[in-house]
């Protein structure tokens, strides 16, 4: 079997991961990832028992056990980009032989949940309300980077690129659905569902304007205005597209979990931010070990 080369397969002196600075027996098959390092803490308070806790970069994981049930949660930081980093080197930690530097035989599928926080794009998706992206949109590129034409709903992103009139200096847009058994683990009825859309940056992309001029000023209502088959795009951040595109290439499972804090459609903010995100933290942890 081929070896990976060092220079691909990058590990640290002590034989962990690059980046994450973890080894295989660090992490649990069921990761819950957070953007802030400094939201990590604020999952793992409610664990039963830690066994592991290390920081390299923005890259924080602690793993214990929550009811009886093994959890690891990590912060990915923001962005497609460390995305990329995160869900590689976790797939080589369950995935490949580091050792050897060869594709184990039998491959592991890992549970992975995303608990951030969004702008809702919806007026009637409010500030303080839960929204699962049952598709992500991704509007970073990231994907076009990987051989993945076989994982892209073609038809809906057709639909999207056409509704918007999409600049064909862009990216083109890439939708992934996301998990089914996680999707009917994570729903409620206090729980929207729609296209989660992946900004790869956090002012133009987004539409926000300080002192540079944006390519198209009214991508942000076309997005608002976006359905198909009555699914409506509902929040937008910068993570949950890669972690889709990226999971199912590799055969892991993945979905995204959004506090809205803010509303995009009518310019609300949440009085009680923290306190929303802390629910959906307490809300995940128990639909997971259900």
């Amino acid at each position: 079997m081929k070896k990976i080369a060092a220079s691909e397969l990058i590990l640290n002196p002590d034989g962990s991961i690059y980046h994450l600075n973890l080894k295989p027996e660090h992490i649990s098959n069921n990761i819950i990832f957070v953007g802030d390092q400094n939201r990590v803490p604020k999952v793992s308070k409610h664990f039963d028992t830690i066994e592991f806790d290390i920081q390299k970069r923005e890259f924080r994981t602690i793993t214990g056990t929550y009811k009886g049930k093994r959890l690891t949660v990590i912060s990915t930081g923001i962005g497609p980009d460390n995305i990329d980093i995160v869900i590689n080197e976790l797939d080589a930690l369950v995935n490949i032989d580091l050792e050897k530097r060869t594709i184990k035989e039998n491959l592991k599928q890992l549970n992975i949940v995303r608990i951030g926080t969004s702008g809702s794009l919806q007026k009637d998706v409010p500030v303080d309300s839960f929204v699962m992206g049952r598709y992500g949109l991704g509007l970073d590129g990231l994907l076009h980077s990987y051989v993945s034409d076989s994982i892209f709903e073609t038809e809906i992103e057709n639909a999207f690129i056409s509704q918007t009139n999409w600049s064909p200096n862009k990216a083109r847009p890439y939708i992934i659905k996301g998990s089914e058994s996680l999707a009917q683990k994570l729903k409620g009825e206090q729980v929207y569902e729609g296209f989660t859309a992946t900004a790869p940056g956090f002012y133009g992309p987004q539409g926000r304007v300080l002192r540079l001029a944006i390519q198209d000023p009214e991508l942000n209502s076309k997005i608002d205005k976006f359905n198909y088959n009555g699914i409506r795009a509902t929040n937008l951040e910068m993570e949950t597209s890669a972690i889709y595109g990226l999971s199912k290439l590799l055969g892991h499972n993945a979905l995204s979990m959004n506090a809205i804090i803010a509303n995009r459609a009518n310019g609300a903010f949440s009085d009680t931010p923290y306190d929303t995100v802390e629910k959906l933290i307490i809300y995940t942890l128990n639909k997971l070990v259900e």
